[in-house]
């Protein structure tokens, strides 16, 4: 088998971060095809300046650290020549949009069967590793390598042209490799590369049919070198808590486990990083506190080896597109993982054990197994209605599906297909295909599923169709049954209308009785089935099969409430557990100034995981007013599957606490909003369309002037909301109608962000509103220039009826977004305004607000303010301080500290959603 021979001679020079190169490159062309040019992967230059596809998938995830880095801090690769075989100069560029990759032009075509060489030369300036864990650890003075070098792109009806996205998914073309590098005295090295000579300062690593390599540079060793009888293997996941001997027979066992499973490693190195396990954790071990420990420590180091190691070695010996062919990675690595638990760890739980903790103890999520645990993660995104097809290309996948979602729902096919399919057929196909692999210089998903299909007479279709390639959710359930002593017939429905098998189950006693696949069907289909004394029928009952909703799997054949679920109170929060109707209580409290700091109960039977029906009661007790308050809601949620419009929300809302000392309101909102999106998930762009009814009646009070127009009304309003946003650029547009009997309404914001290189942030808003017709001479439903009167109670004012003192400086951005206070604060007619901050250090802010507002009987009136704005929390905790505006200079005029404005939000939702939207 012709391979590509890759000559490599490198000078590494620590001390500037740089590798100088000297290339020789052989190039068999092994295709059908005669070629005029040649791709070369430089992905090492994806760091070169902020508009590469890497750093914009960064700024799409709202990562700032690449953005704001130093040029310094980055990496490029500077090209000097390329020379073919005769001493001719070639012409190369890099293709527009793709700045890690090179075109070189060669000068007579090269075809089928034949080879020719070329030379270069070039500079590699590696990268600070704190954007990707590439390059080099400033503070240790270590360096982990991986696809710095150029290598030949692979070729498939065409060179791959994919850039480098931080994806660790490179499609190289198999080569053989000699790889020479000279270093300084005070580095270890560490390479996976076969074989490993030394000269002085000077090392030689070979490789037969290799996608690439990896190198690790330490000027403090860190690294352990484990020799087994397959293959020499680098580690440096370190755990001071397990001692080396333990850490040696968890090495051992997880290589020869995975030898066992795939076969023997081809190589003689592999190398196992403590970089490469930071890139793709294990979830839930890392997100605790080093203070919680639940599970033994070896357990923690053997996990985190074993999901390590295992990248590893599928990255160095298949040779598929990592990239379009994702999902194949993660169904093989997944499988062995699974069966490893199964086999060394089958009682483990997935919270350790947290669930033996007091209150913890009857908590569903503390009672799972380790192994059961995927189907809840890809749940959790179908039921937000955002998974994706696992047999999408990896960059096309949010964030929560790249690293969590895909790899856990491709964990539950392998389950479902190994158990439908039986007679370990997945396990040898997995062993047939890796062999294959060893032998070939490419393959790719259609070998996989040949592999297979090639194993099994049962017809797996679906499972390429539907599980793989497919978005569309599976959803069985019981229907009509009839039961006599010795059989029941049943009927099954096909609620999703997704023609998959289902497995059929005869329960007694939480023991299986009977089992039977059901094969395929898109209607209802009935079956007769002997009983064999089972108390209950049950769909896949040991949870095989990634199913949208489990909650209607269950028939009792006892008694007559055939499919009653028990109702069970858990305090706080739980996953859902299909064998309860689950509510929730948890202790409540809310605050405003009239009712003060409010305790009570709220109950809601919200979970981990969305569901179509949400209902949310708090009941609260007023200690300043000795009366009762809270609020309600009952939400419905539509998913739609396929097109733009991807949800539907009916919601009823009801709440009711004082807005003055002595009076109180009551608001209730019938309301429906459509959710819309791109097609492309990775665009953040969100759209909202709220059409909704608002009730509101108030109490008289004594404190403030009510009329009886403003005491009870309501008012019907449609809002619509765009948002797009990254990083550094947010757009927003908002409109709002409100139509009431004594006033119609319209208005409209339009918000500007961007974020400059020297993380400066500049932010515009512009509003303008109008009144339609207007009958009422209160000014309760007014524009507010520096306050909205909330006559909606959309928003959280502590003291919503204060005019002065310290609650009467609360701000909110709405209507006008002024900071300073005028004689004249409502417009009854017509308003526009401008507001803008520019930063001038960190979250010290200026802030400059102009307008126009028109109010009955008196003229177009002109109004600005400026100050100074700490943007601690971004509508979280903001202080402002006027400096000047159309009173004056504020601080001269007296009582400056009943002038300074702030924001502070109670509701931890605001800031959950900073970090949630890395990840949707």
């Amino acid at each position: 088998m012709a391979q590509h021979k890759n000559n490599i001679s490198a000078q590494f020079n620590p001390g500037e971060h740089t590798i100088d190169v000297s290339q020789e490159l052989t190039y068999v062309n092994t295709t059908t095809d005669t070629l005029n040019h040649i791709i070369l992967n430089d992905w090492n230059n994806a760091y070169s300046d902020k508009t590469t596809p890497m750093a914009k998938r960064f700024t799409d995830e709202f990562i700032k650290a690449f953005h704001l880095a130093k040029d310094a801090d980055r990496g490029n690769t500077t090209l000097y020549n390329f020379t073919d075989q005769n001493g001719l100069s070639l012409n190369w560029h890099r293709p527009e949009d793709h700045p890690d990759l090179v075109f070189l032009q060669l000068k007579n075509p090269i075809y089928p069967g034949k080879s020719f060489k070329i030379t270069f030369n070039y500079r590699v300036k590696l990268p600070r590793n704190r954007f990707t864990r590439f390059g080099y650890d400033a503070k240790t003075e270590a360096y982990h390598l991986r696809d710095w070098y150029l290598t030949p792109a692979r070729y498939e009806n065409g060179f791959v042209s994919n850039s480098n996205e931080n994806l660790d998914d490179i499609a190289n073309a198999a080569a053989d490799y000699n790889f020479t590098i000279s270093v300084p005295d005070n580095y270890s090295l560490y390479c996976d590369l076969d074989g490993s000579t030394k000269q002085g300062n000077t090392y030689t690593f070979t490789g037969k049919s290799r996608m690439g390599f990896t190198l690790d540079a330490e000027k403090v060793k860190t690294t352990q070198v484990h020799k087994l009888p397959g293959a020499i293997i680098y580690n440096s996941i370190a755990d001071d808590r397990v001692s080396d001997i333990e850490q040696a027979i968890i090495i051992d066992r997880v290589a020869n486990f995975t030898a066992e499973r795939l076969g023997k490693y081809p190589y003689e190195k592999i190398l196992v990083s403590q970089a490469d396990y930071e890139r793709s954790p294990v979830y839930g071990l890392n997100q605790l506190p080093a203070f919680i420990r639940p599970f033994p420590d070896n357990f923690i180091f053997e996990i985190k080896f074993l999901k390590t190691y295992l990248k590893a070695y599928l990255r160095n010996t298949l040779k598929l597109d990592p990239r379009d062919d994702n999902w194949v990675y993660n169904f093989i690595e997944t499988s062995i993982i699974i069966n490893y638990i199964r086999d060394y760890h089958p009682n483990e739980k997935v919270t350790g054990n947290l669930g033996n903790w007091g209150i913890l103890q009857g908590h569903h999520l503390f009672n799972i197994k380790q192994e059961d645990q995927f189907q809840y993660l890809y749940l959790f995104m179908s039921r937000k209605n955002l998974d994706q097809p696992i047999g999408n290309p990896k960059n096309s996948f949010i964030k929560f599906n790249l690293q969590i979602a895909s790899a856990y729902k491709a964990a539950q096919g392998y389950k479902y297909l190994d158990d439908y399919v039986g007679n370990d057929a997945v396990n040898k196909a997995m062993k047939e295909f890796f062999l294959q692999n060893q032998n070939v210089s490419a393959t790719n998903r259609n070998d996989f599923e040949l592999a297979l299909q090639q194993n099994t007479n049962k017809d797996i279709s679906w499972f390429f169709n539907y599980i793989i390639d497919s978005r569309k959710v599976i959803d069985y359930k019981i229907g009509p049954v009839k039961k006599d002593r010795d059989s029941v017939t049943v009927t099954l429905k096909n609620v999703s209308g997704t023609p998959v098998p289902v497995s059929l189950y005869g329960v007694k006693k939480k023991e299986v009785v009977f089992k039977q696949w059901i094969n395929a069907f898109e209607n209802d289909t009935t079956l007769t089935l002997p009983r064999q004394s089972a108390d209950r029928l049950a769909l896949n009952y040991n949870k095989e099969m990634p199913e949208f909703n489990p909650r209607n799997n269950q028939r009792s054949l006892k008694g007559y409430f055939l499919n009653r679920r028990p109702y069970k109170f858990t305090f706080f929060l739980d996953l859902e557990d299909p064998d309860y109707n689950q509510i929730y209580y948890v202790p409540a409290f809310a605050y405003n100034l009239y009712d003060g700091l409010s305790p009570g109960l709220r109950l809601n039977n919200k979970s981990y995981i969305e569901k179509p029906f949400v209902f949310d009661v708090s009941g609260l007790y007023s200690p300043k007013t000795g009366q009762a308050t809270g609020s309600a809601s009952f939400m419905y949620n539509q998913y739609i599957r396929e097109g733009s419009l991807y949800n539907v929300r009916y919601n009823l809302q009801g709440n009711t606490y004082h807005y003055a000392p002595d009076a109180r309101y009551y608001r209730i909102m019938p309301s429906i909003q459509l959710r819309i999106r791109p097609d492309d998930y990775r665009v953040n762009q969100k759209e909202f369309l709220t059409l909704r009814q608002v009730i509101v009646q108030r109490d008289p009070s004594a404190y403030i002037n009510t009329q009886d127009q403003n005491e009870n009304y309501s008012v019907f309003n449609v809002r619509y909301n765009f948002t797009k946003s990254d990083i550094a650029h947010t757009n927003s547009f908002s409109t709002d109608v409100q139509l009431a009997g004594i006033f119609g309404k319209l208005s409209g914001e339009y918000q500007y962000r961007h974020l400059f290189d020297d993380n400066r942030q500049v932010n515009l808003r512009f509003f303008g509103g109008l009144f339609m017709y207007r009958d009422t001479s209160s000014e309760f439903f007014s524009f507010g220039l520096d306050r909205p009167s909330d006559y909606l109670f959309d928003y959280n004012f502590y003291g919503r009826s204060e005019t002065t003192g310290l609650f009467s400086q609360q701000y909110v951005m709405a209507d006008g977004g002024f900071k300073s206070m005028f004689d004249t604060r409502y417009a009854n007619q017509w308003m526009t305004t401008v507001n803008g901050s520019f930063n001038i250090w960190n979250w010290i802010e200026l802030y400059g607000d102009a307008g126009l507002m028109k109010n009955k009987y008196s003229g177009t009136k002109f109004l600005y303010d400026s100050g100074v704005r700490l943007n601690l929390v971004t509508d979280y905790f903001e202080l402002y301080f006027p400096i000047q505006s159309s009173n004056g200079f504020e601080p001269s005029i007296g009582n400056y500290s009943q002038k300074i404005r702030f924001v502070v939000t109670l509701s931890p939702g605001t800031l959950i959603s900073l970090f949630t939207r890395k990840w949707f």
